[in-house]
């Protein structure tokens, strides 16, 4: 699943599997009661050059039947993106942005106006040239009602698309509202990818982008086929081809991977029993992507006791966070001490609060809530939920809360429990920019603050950091916020955790960073 939670984006499973076959999972998870004593998952993929050409096979889970190519869309094909399309700005390997289509940007002297260069000599996919029209043009799709564009909320209070400026072929020039230091970071979405001017009718089943892949067969939540770009401005991908498959569920693709019918799982977090039992094959082993989910436990700062900072605070104090990752993730993350920021960022605060059951007594006696009981629900969507919200449970009974672990239906989810539960498990991939996280997430009035947590001192904290353009003020000023959201938040954020990638052994030059893998490096080794 894409980094924001889409209400019925995985709720129509397709039946279609890899090939004709049949993939039964009885025998994987009888494998798996012997997990414990299997070995230690591996650090990273097998590294090497690939041999040039050849065709990835990639299983990914079901999506719905009103999948779109459009980036834009909250329906997009996340797994095709990254092939088909680029960005004007991208993350590099470093965690730094770094040019793409864009080859360089300037504000002016308050940040309130950026000036893009774009690349020349790009091609789209029809042959047509690259120019900042497409730019410009991208951005207006994004922020038009009717394309009802996830990223609209984040670009929408700062750009009006009416004053968009393209002085010549391949300079874009960007008016903002009011001054962001921090603006070109919020085009590396997904969201974000660079279409053909007057596409959007058709770009859902086009696809047609500056990607080093082009589209040659999509069928929404079904399976489709990509073929390398050879124009591709950065060079002709390592792969000849890469096929998707739309498999039903997880035990089913890990099963594909095992019999090689598949080489790798997108979309897909492999729970420790079954990375271990795909880590000791012979065709297939685990590819870690480091600190890339990260997992949070919501409260509902509009329902009570939440509605009562002691109460967030003691919540937070009463667990262990190296507990919960000890136990949760077996080791494979780093704990979060409810900070959201990675620790991968730049402007990431290493100063917390540390575990206290006792102060965490003292404020629940304080705010009238001594021997606190509350609901935690979760659901077996993801597979680190339960044990995370067991070990939680574990950890905060030495603070005298009781926490009741409630499962609910995976199906239903995201659309009965996210943002309605006054406590909840759930995740978000790692690779948002900072100030899009906290805007995104945390700011008052976003659709996507799932704790409907609210601080006009806050929001007026953001408004200066990403006016400051003094670099180093600047990370102070997101460090101020990252503790204003630790000590007054809804969000605990017990962990960062390793996605566990099930990719064949045949797989050379796999990297994931900033939402996507390398589409151009990755290839196939003996194939």
């Amino acid at each position: 699943m894409p980094d924001i939670h889409r209400p019925g984006r995985r709720s129509v499973l397709a039946a279609a599997a890899a090939g004709s076959a049949s993939l039964g999972a009885s025998w994987l998870l009888t494998g798996c009661t012997g997990a414990s004593a299997a070995p230690a998952l591996p650090k990273g993929a097998k590294q090497g050059t690939p041999d040039r050409g050849g065709t990835l096979r990639i299983a990914r889970p079901p999506a719905s039947e009103a999948e779109t190519l459009d980036p834009a869309s909250a329906l997009s094909a996340y797994e095709y993106l990254g092939a088909l399309y680029n960005r004007l700005v991208r993350i590099g390997a470093d965690g730094d942005l770094a040019p793409d289509l864009a080859e360089s940007w300037e504000p002016d002297a308050k940040a309130r106006t950026w000036t893009f260069r774009i690349r020349k000599g790009v091609s789209f996919h029809d042959g047509r040239e690259l120019t900042s029209a497409d730019a410009a043009y991208t951005l207006r799709h994004i922020l038009a009602k009717d394309t009802a564009s996830p990223q609209a909320a984040v670009l929408a209070p700062l750009i009006d698309p009416a004053k968009l400026r393209t002085p010549d072929a391949h300079t874009l020039v960007v008016p903002l509202k009011t001054p962001n230091a921090e603006f070109p970071s919020l085009l590396t979405h997904y969201n974000c990818y660079v279409i053909p001017d007057g596409s959007a009718r058709g770009i859902g089943r086009t696809g047609i982008g500056t990607g080093p892949f082009r589209l040659e067969s999509f069928a929404p939540a079904g399976p489709g086929r990509i073929t390398a770009f050879t124009d591709h401005w950065a060079g002709r991908p390592v792969l000849d081809a890469i096929d998707f498959y739309s498999v039903a569920d997880m035990s089913a693709r890990s099963n594909a991977l095992l019999a090689g019918q598949v080489d790798l799982l997108s979309q897909t977090n492999l729970d420790f029993a079954t990375a271990r039992v795909v880590a000791a094959s012979d065709r297939a082993t685990i590819a870690r992507v480091e600190n890339a989910q990260w997992y949070v436990l919501p409260m509902l700062t509009t329902e009570k006791p939440f509605t009562d900072v002691r109460v967030r605070q003691a919540m937070k104090l009463a667990y262990d966070p190296e507990h919960v990752v000890k136990v949760a993730l077996q080791g494979a993350g780093t704990p979060g001490w409810d900070n959201p920021v990675p620790p991968s960022d730049p402007a990431h605060l290493a100063a917390h609060p540390e575990h206290d059951p006792e102060q965490a007594r003292h404020l629940l006696k304080k705010a009238g809530h001594e021997g606190l009981t509350v609901d935690l629900y979760t659901s077996s969507y993801d597979p680190v939920f339960t044990p995370m919200a067991l070990a939680y449970q574990d950890s905060a009974r030495r603070a005298g809360i009781r926490v009741r672990v409630k499962t609910a239906s995976a199906d239903s989810y995201y659309t009965q429990i996210w943002m309605k539960k006054p406590l909840m498990a759930t995740y978000w991939y790692t690779g948002r920019p900072v100030d899009q996280l906290f805007t995104q997430v945390f700011r008052g009035g976003s659709s996507y603050n799932e704790t409907a947590w609210s601080d006009k001192a806050f929001d007026a904290l953001l408004d200066r950091a990403r006016q400051e353009t003094d670099d180093e003020r600047r990370r102070e000023l997101y460090g101020e916020a990252q503790t204003f959201v630790v000590e007054k938040g809804g969000a605990m954020t017990p962990m960062f955790a390793d996605r566990l990638v099930g990719i064949s052994r045949k797989v050379r030059g796999y990297a994931e960073h900033g939402f996507e893998f390398d589409y151009l490096g990755i290839g196939l080794k003996g194939a």
